[in-house]
């Protein structure tokens, strides 16, 4: 049980989003067709921000598989990297968000003398949980894929139960740590990534290209 009120399985659906029901074809198409997300959860709740969190880092694990591709052609290789870091500013965005919902929810907890801080915050843990769910939705594809050789089958099911334990201790972690912060043992913050390299004022790239515009 997630201490937010989410089981792991609950949090598993919203993790995988709706791409998750679809065939692996299906999948990709929502990605290259840049599909909408279809999110039904009320905007007040935490599982609307996870429901939208996962559904970027659904949409470009599929870019990254793309992106792979020995002999895409060039363009859409660089369309598709560009599609990828701006993803990456989105799910920087969306955890910053998660863990404004967290701060404020225990923003009336008084935190005790002796309070440490996590090194690693709630949303943070909660994207390597989203991180992991789709690890293990994949492997398990390629555990059942038709045609695949015994010896990949037997690799991917050791490699897949190591996931399951691996999703069973992460998840008891993070519960125990927002247990931690909802009594105090922990002191809850919310540090900005400070992403630099988007920014057309402080990548150099960037802004040196501009100022020679300019001239």
């Amino acid at each position: 049980m997630i201490h937010s009120g989410l089981t792991i399985t609950e949090l598993d659906t919203i993790v995988c989003g709706q791409l998750i029901a679809s065939g692996v074809q299906e999948k990709v198409n929502h990605v290259i067709n840049n599909h909408q997300i279809n999110n039904t959860y009320p905007e007040t709740y935490l599982s609307h921000l996870l429901y939208k969190k996962n559904w970027i880092d659904t949409v470009q694990w599929h870019y990254e598989d793309i992106i792979r591709d020995p002999k895409i052609n060039p363009d859409k290789g660089m369309d598709i990297k560009r599609k990828i870091d701006k993803s990456n500013q989105d799910r920087t965005e969306m955890v910053e968000y998660i863990d404004s919902y967290f701060f404020n929810k225990y923003s009336n907890v008084i935190p005790k003398e002796n309070a440490s801080i996590n090194s690693e915050s709630p949303a943070w843990a909660l994207d390597r949980l989203s991180i992991l769910v789709l690890k293990i939705y994949h492997m398990d594809e390629e555990y059942r894929r038709e045609g695949a050789g015994e010896e990949h089958k037997k690799s991917c099911k050791i490699k897949l139960d190591i996931l399951i334990e691996q999703r069973k201790d992460l998840g008891d972690a993070i519960d125990l740590l927002l247990n931690d912060i909802a009594t105090g043992e922990k002191k809850m913050k919310v540090y900005k990534q400070m992403k630099m390299y988007n920014d057309e004022s402080l990548n150099p790239i960037l802004y040196k290209k501009n100022d020679r515009e300019e001239k």
